[in-house]
């Protein structure tokens, strides 16, 4: 004979598999109310605890999210290839722009087909159209890509400073996931993780300034166009991989913490 639960236990029941149907979520029942996690209220994280484990499960989930994946990572590198190869064919500024702008818009209208993000076309758009303003103005070809090593150089300059004083950039991604900005950095721990993954970031921005700035001085277009496709979304995804290998190698927990007596 089947035994009946009792009332307590029928709503324990319910409640988990509401939490399972729905993905209403469901408090553990040994977190104290209030708990917080790494200084994050319970309540701002209850979700993302639910789909990660651990600090690194969350970061690797994040990265490839501001990523955009592979879609987004070959969106950004397609209209520069265009770029390359037209520009090697024909030696038209012009022509080559053209085309690389067309093949952006074109990845633009498949993506609002799709009702899909636009975003990492967009960002494509954006960095093609400032390239061609400063092409157009100087009149020379390379000039299409002095904007992404100027923003290259800053960014790598930008993030080596974050490390220096404590505030690594991919620590911010902790604090988009947990909903609180500074949160992560009350953990020793997390501030270490977000600064070895930071370095892995900084690696291939500096990569790019030091070998695309001397083709860049020695008008090499073509070699520009080249250096630039190798140098992204490839070292991009090599960076991303080295990312998720430290990643993989850590388990630090995301757990609840008491507020001390009188806090």
């Amino acid at each position: 004979m089947t035994a009946v639960p009792s009332g307590e236990e029928a709503d324990q029941h319910e409640a988990s598999t509401r939490h399972r149907v729905t993905g209403d979520e469901v408090a553990p029942a040994d977190r104290p109310e209030g708990a917080e996690v790494s200084g994050v209220p319970s309540d701002a994280v209850a979700a993302e605890e639910a789909a990660h484990d651990t600090v690194e499960a969350a970061v690797r989930a994040q990265l490839s999210k501001a990523l955009g994946g592979v879609r987004g990572i070959v969106e950004a590198a397609v209209p520069t290839v265009a770029f390359t190869i037209t520009w090697i064919v024909t030696e038209q500024l012009k022509t080559s722009l053209m085309i690389s702008i067309g093949v952006a818009v074109l990845l633009l209208i498949v993506r609002l087909a799709q009702r899909s993000t636009p975003q990492f076309v967009l960002n494509s758009l954006v960095a093609i159209g400032i390239g061609a303003f400063f092409a157009t103005r100087s009149g020379a070809a390379k000039d299409v890509f002095l904007p992404g090593i100027l923003y290259n150089g800053a960014y790598a300059a930008a993030m080596v400073l974050s490390v220096v004083v404590r505030w690594p950039v991919v620590g911010f991604l902790i604090g988009s996931m947990t909903g609180d900005p500074t949160g992560w950095r009350k953990d020793p721990g997390i501030v270490r993780l977000c600064s070895r993954l930071t370095w892995l970031l900084i690696l291939p921005c500096l990569l790019r300034v030091v070998v695309q700035l001397p083709l860049y001085y020695a008008d090499q277009v073509a070699a520009l166009g080249v250096a630039k496709v190798v140098l992204g979304w490839p070292f991009q995804v090599a960076a991303l991989a080295a990312m998720v290998w430290v990643l993989a190698r850590g388990r630090t927990p995301i757990t609840a913490r008491t507020p001390t007596p009188g806090a």
